[in-house]
This record gives C-alpha cells, structure tokens and sequence, in this order.
C-alpha cells in the first residue's frame, strides 16, 4: 500500500508536470497563432461542459449563488487567464517563471498585507530582498544585451502574479473546498466571459491548425482548470503547504529550461541570472533546513512522553 506521504508526492508530482505544462502549451500556443481571447474561451467552455452537468446530477449548485465564486472567477478566473496567455505572446516561456510563477509568493504575501493586514515574516523579506537584487540584475544585463530593460509582457506576467496573489488570499480567507472552488471559478468564468466573446471580441480560430485547437482546449480545459486543482490540494493535505507549494513551484523553471531545446528559445545571461535569483526567492530552501512547525511540536510530544 501506498502511504500516506508518498501519495502526497505521487499528487505533487502530477500537478508539476501540468504546471510546467502549461508553461510550455501556453507559448505553444501563442508560436501556433492561437489567440488569448480564444484559447480563453475555449478553456471555460470545455470545463463548463464537464462540471455543470456533475453539479446538477448531485444537485450541489447551492454554493454557486454567492458573491465569493464571482468574485474568484473574475480574479483567478477571467482577468488571470487574459493577462497570462497574451503576455506569451510577447515573450518567452523563460520570463513566465520570472514575473510570474517567481513572483507569486511575493505578491501574494502583499496581497494578504493590504487586504487582510497580515505582516510579513522574516522569510518574506528576505524572499523580498532576494527577488529585488535578481530583477535588478537582470534588467541591468537586459539592457547591456539588448537596450531594453522589461517589456510589455513582463508586465503581463506581473500582472497576472498580482491577480493569482489575491485570488489565493481570497481563496485561503473564504475557506472554499477544493471542489467547490474549482467548480466555481470555472463555471463563473464561462458565464461571464463567453457571452462578451460571441458578441464583442475578436476571434481568430479559423487561422490554427484544428488538431492545435483540440489539443490545447483539452490540456487547458480538463488538465489545468480540473485535475490540477484537485491534485495540488490533495497534496498540500499531505505534505502541508510550504513544502507542496515549493516543489511544485520548481515545474515552471524546469519548464523555462526545456523550452530552449524544445522550442528554440534563447537562454541568455540575464535570463539564467533571473531565473536563479527568482527560484531562490520563491522556493526559500533556507526553510527546508528547519522542521516543519507540525513535526517539531510531534517531536517535543515524544521527548514529553
């Protein structure tokens, strides 16, 4: 039998990989002329088909008439999904796991000070200081390179670090199960997104390769809206937040290294610089150094006993 940690590492595992997969799907994409406001559509339109009818066949629709899931899915629903997939295609899949997976932690740290002034630790400022000092690196190595220090999907990329920092606050604070959360966030995000994208925006889905359309609305409508969500809470029950959200943070950067053979990106001197300086700071391996807050009190228990 399988224990109970290593079905929390078999779960991380799972959601590391889709999680790097999206990475390198989302700039897949962008190289294959899919639009954000399509691949946007077609994403909420697969998960709404799939989990509406469950939640109807187990009449449990209670939770969807609430202000909570509209707000979730305005923020880590629609406002996330546009800013992400247009910033891919400005950049590469590199500056994804800078601005946005490597500033996660930090924005969200943020976001709990403004919304619920919760302080910031020890770790959090020096995650601040590490992050601040691998930008500034970087920016300055940009510019030596190329003249320019960031560009517009970086700030994308930040963008969307900021809505997924609130939106996870929300989520913490809320208290919404897994299921629930999922399910809301993309039911909401279809309801209010498809209808101003029949009717107001721009649509280019006859211009892709229909296999490209396919294979992307499925790894984005079921994988990444669905069964990643499911897999990174399991394991996060198992192995607690720190430890799951740290190693799952490390799929992005690995994803940002194999786009280079994969896709042919460049991999240059300020980007290494960056993606070093940002995976230190967001995955904190100070803190891997430290018993966990839950063994140590099991450890005074037995020396108690």
């Amino acid at each position: 039998m399988i224990s109970h940690r290593s079905k929390g590492y078999l779960f991380v595992a799972i959601t590391m990989c889709i999680w790097g997969g999206f990475t390198l799907a989302s700039r897949l994409s962008a190289q294959w002329h899919i639009s954000a406001w399509d691949i946007t559509a077609l994403r909420f339109a697969l998960a709404f088909c799939i989990l509406m009818p469950i939640l109807i066949y187990k009449k449990d629709t209670a939770f969807l008439w609430h202000k909570q899931p509209i707000i979730l899915a305005l923020i880590g629903g629609v406002a996330y999904c546009l800013t992400s997939y247009s910033a891919f295609h400005y950049v590469p899949a590199a500056h994804a796991a800078i601005f946005l997976n490597g500033c996660l932690p930090l924005c969200t740290a943020i976001a709990a000070y403004l919304l619920f002034k919760q302080p910031f630790d020890r770790h959090t400022w020096l995650s601040l200081a590490i992050m601040l000092t691998a930008i500034g690196s970087m920016s300055y190595l940009m510019y030596q390179e190329t003249g320019v220090a960031f560009g517009f999907g970086d700030l994308l990329f930040l963008l969307s670090a900021i809505w997924w920092g609130i939106f996870t606050v929300l989520l913490r604070q809320w208290k919404l199960s897994a299921w629930h959360s999922m399910a809301s966030v993309a039911i909401w995000s279809a309801i209010i997104y498809l209808p101003i994208y029949l009717l107001f925006l721009p649509k280019h889905l006859d211009q892709p390769e229909p296999m490209h359309l396919l294979l992307q609305t499925l790894f984005h409508g079921i994988f990444v809206v669905i069964v990643a969500t499911l897999t990174y809470v399991e394991a996060i029950k198992r192995l607690g937040a720190f430890k799951a959200g740290s190693i799952v943070t490390l799929a992005p950067f690995i994803a940002a290294i194999l786009a280079v053979p994969l896709l042919h990106e460049p991999l240059s001197l300020a980007i290494m610089c960056g993606l070093l300086g940002m995976g230190i700071g967001a995955l904190q391996p100070w803190r891997w150094l430290r018993k966990d807050t839950l063994q140590a009190q099991l450890d005074q228990q037995k020396r108690s006993s």
